[in-house]
């Protein structure tokens, strides 16, 4: 199933998503953290219908089905990542499915989930407004919203080091701008409220959550040089430079390695509301 996707957005993740999909196993790992926290929030709202924002290659679509039995519905821009989540999906007979499309348009059912939940997956919405009144649409009068979604990139070193120690070899990266589609568009607190206030949602929660992440030492260089904006900007690059940068870039994160392993804190929010039972 497909819908028309934001074009910039389709773009990118078609070809970030192969980085995503060749690392899926670390960043599982990585990640796991935030996992938990989801499933956690699907249990209290006894979800039995669940639809996954952002999905990606499905981890936390298969957890939330496997652990609570629920119908879990996943939904990516990114058709790499949905092709190993759905081949995942097959090889284990789970009870998921995923649709291909852009959340902000996508027509899906209307109140047909108890529980809309993202893990990262909502930050980068040409129009937030128009995509949260459209999942708005297809959560059940009384039904949740349940998001984890970064906090300010101060506040998160580990994701940005790679970009500032690579920034006098790569002076065409994109500056992180607040605000705009990306990692921290949500990262304003009082800005995410008035933006789920808009769309209609209520009960709104917003509290902050650090969970500590952790990847084996021998996988970073790997992690660093393939992943966020220098990652996709060392695709187009040649050998001598990209070899440069990763030189570069790998003391930065010195102060994230202890041993044998690397630590860092990822700082988020999570985003809780509700759909009104009555517009």
């Amino acid at each position: 199933m497909t819908t028309p996707l934001d074009k910039d957005q389709s773009a990118r993740w078609n070809v970030s998503g192969n980085a995503w999909v060749d690392a899926q196993d670390l960043l599982s790992r990585i990640m796991r953290p935030f996992q938990d926290l989801l499933v956690r929030v699907a249990r209290d709202a006894d979800a039995r219908r669940v639809l996954d924002v952002g999905c990606g290659t499905g981890d936390t679509t298969f957890a939330v089905a496997c652990e609570l039995g629920a119908h879990c519905t996943g939904v990516d821009i990114s058709e790499p990542m949905l092709a190993a989540a759905r081949a995942h999906a097959e090889r284990e007979a789970l009870p998921v499915e995923f649709i291909h499309a852009d959340a902000q348009t996508h027509p899906f059912e209307p109140a047909a989930h108890d529980l809309v939940m993202s893990r990262f997956g909502v930050m980068f919405f040409a129009d937030p407004v128009a995509a949260f009144t459209n999942l708005r649409a297809t959560t059940r009068p009384g039904g949740a919203l349940g998001c984890l979604v970064w906090r300010d990139l101060a506040e998160n070193p580990f994701m940005t080091a790679a970009e500032r120690a690579a920034a006098p070899l790569l002076p065409d990266l994109a500056p992180r701008i607040p605000g705009a589609p990306g990692q921290f568009a949500l990262a304003d607190r009082d800005r995410t409220a008035e933006i789920l206030t808009a769309s209609g949602w209520t009960e709104i929660d917003i509290h902050p959550i650090d969970a500590e992440c952790t990847m084996p030492e021998s996988a970073l260089l790997g992690y660093i040089s393939r992943m966020g904006p220098v990652g996709l900007a060392l695709l187009e690059a040649d050998e001598p430079l990209r070899n440069k940068v990763i030189e570069t870039i790998r003391p930065a994160f010195d102060p994230f390695v202890h041993g044998d392993e690397v630590r860092f804190t990822g700082a988020c929010w999570m985003l809780h509301a509700r759909n009104p039972e009555t517009d």
